[in-house]
Formats: C-alpha cells, sequence, structure tokens
C-alpha cells in the first residue's frame, strides 16, 4: 500500500512487473536521488556536530601589523600544530589593522589602558610591550652603551611611527613636535635607521627580527609601554572554534610573551 501510495505521489511505476524485482527508469532515478540526498544530508548532520564540537570553523582576526608580524603567527593553530585548529580543517582569516570602534569579530589588538574607551566590548590584558630606541648600529647612543634618556635623543633626528603616538610622556612629546617626518611602514622605517638618516621607537614586539646594521636599546623608563591583549566585543555568542582559539590564547599568550622578554600582566 506504501508502494502504490509512492507512485501516486511522484506519478509512475517504480518498477517493471508486480513482483517488484527489476526497477523502471523512474524508479532507478528515483533510488540514486534518494541515496545522494541520504549522504547528503548525512554529511550536513556531520558538519552540524564538527562544527558545535570544534572540529571545523572560521575565525577572522585583525591585528595591529608588529603583533601580526611577531606574536599571532605563533599563536594560530594552524601553524603551531596546537589548538583547536589541529584537529580538523579549519579557516584562520588574518586582517589588517583596525580601529577600537569596530563592532564585528574577535581581535589580537593593542588595548588602551582605559577598558572605558573600548565600548561593547571584553577584553583579556596580557603584556606591556615596553618601547625601545631603534637606530643604526653605528649610532653614537650604541656606543654609549646604556639605557636612553629623553635627553640624549634631543640632538637625533626623530623618525615618527603610528605606534609611539600613545606615548605621553611631556619630554617625549617636546621631541615628537620637533620632528619633521613620519613613517608608517615598518621596512621603510628601519631602512632610514640603518642608513643613519635618523632614531625611532617601535614596540619590543616589534623589534624581534631586526636586519643587519640596526639595533634596538632600551629606554631609561619602564612606564613607557603599550598593552596588547586580545579583545573581543561582548555582544554576541562567539562560535565554538572562536571560543576555542580565546581560550588558547589565554594559555599561550603569556607563555610566549616571556619569551620575547615582554612583560606579562594578569588578566
Amino acid at each position: 500500500m506504501t508502494l502504490k501510495q509512492l507512485e501516486r505521489e511522484v506519478g509512475g511505476a517504480l518498477f517493471e512487473t508486480d513482483r517488484n524485482n527489476r526497477l523502471t527508469a523512474l524508479g532507478a532515478f528515483m533510488l540514486d536521488t534518494a541515496r545522494l540526498q541520504i549522504r547528503s544530508c548525512d554529511r550536513t548532520v556531520e558538519g552540524i556536530r564538527a562544527y558545535a564540537s570544534n572540529r571545523i570553523g572560521r575565525l577572522t582576526l585583525a591585528s595591529i601589523p608588529s603583533v601580526a608580524t611577531n606574536l599571532v603567527p605563533s599563536l594560530c593553530p594552524a601553524s603551531s600544530g596546537t589548538g583547536p585548529a589541529s584537529k580538523s580543517s579549519s579557516w584562520i582569516s588574518i586582517a589588517g589593522t583596525f580601529a577600537y570602534s569596530s563592532r564585528r569579530g574577535r581581535r589580537i589588538s593593542e588595548l588602551p589602558d582605559d577598558r572605558s574607551r573600548v565600548p561593547e566590548s571584553s577584553s583579556s590584558r596580557f603584556v606591556r610591550d615596553r618601547f625601545k630606541v631603534v637606530c643604526s648600529s653605528e649610532s653614537d647612543l650604541v656606543i654609549a652603551g646604556k639605557s636612553v634618556h629623553w635627553s640624549e635623543l634631543e640632538g637625533e633626528n626623530l623618525i615618527l611611527k603610528g605606534a609611539s603616538e600613545k606615548i605621553e610622556t611631556s619630554l617625549y612629546r617636546v621631541l615628537a613636535g620637533k620632528a619633521s617626518i613620519q613613517v608608517w611602514n615598518v621596512t621603510s622605517l628601519l631602512a632610514l635607521a640603518k642608513a643613519g638618516f635618523g632614531t625611532t621607537l617601535l614596540p619590543a614586539s616589534a623589534v624581534v627580527h631586526l636586519p643587519d646594521g640596526v639595533v634596538a636599546l632600551d629606554l631609561a623608563y619602564e612606564e613607557v609601554w603599550r598593552m596588547v591583549g586580545l579583545l573581543r566585543h561582548g555582544d554576541s555568542v562567539p562560535s565554538p572554534f572562536a571560543f576555542a582559539f580565546w581560550e588558547f590564547v589565554l594559555d599561550e599568550l603569556p607563555k610566549l610573551a616571556r619569551t620575547l622578554g615582554l612583560q606579562v600582566v594578569s588578566p
């Protein structure tokens, strides 16, 4: 009775004889189509389960350049061979620099000291990224062989970069006010420093791998730093993969920071 009802529903016979032992062309087509649909349904259910259990997923990170260069590669589970992306196929996309007012995604970023400047978000502070004086290896600052004071930069051709805008020390602001050049590209900035054109300030995370002929010197002021950590918006529920990556970074970033000589700060 069920078979007859099905034939009426599809509008044709499914078997060539009443013995139901040989399919018609319609019956063969229906069988093949049904098998494809069942396999597709099984794959769909498995995909949903894999997504829910963090075996697949997609994660987009927006990062400041120095963090993207020297921290993110060691934190991406796909490249480190551990963490949430190591269990199966997942995709991590790294975007460019972003503004604090951006409202979507999970992001590794430089964090302001005042969290009220990051509206509708939750953040975890991790490390203080101290600024370094970057100059030619032949500079008199290198020959002096000591930590650099602001007064020693007065006779230097100071090259400004966006990251140093966070330095609010009054003596540095005076020096910055006299600067005549600003460079946003780190590669160009290091080339100028190597050529002896000038001196600049960069965070420690940005000077992990310096070219020959360029050195990074300590500032004599421990309070000159920026905060680096993970930032996410608190008004949405992260995907299982994004949440697992958040937990992964909570565990791994402090360890990595210590290897780079950055000061770890408790969340």
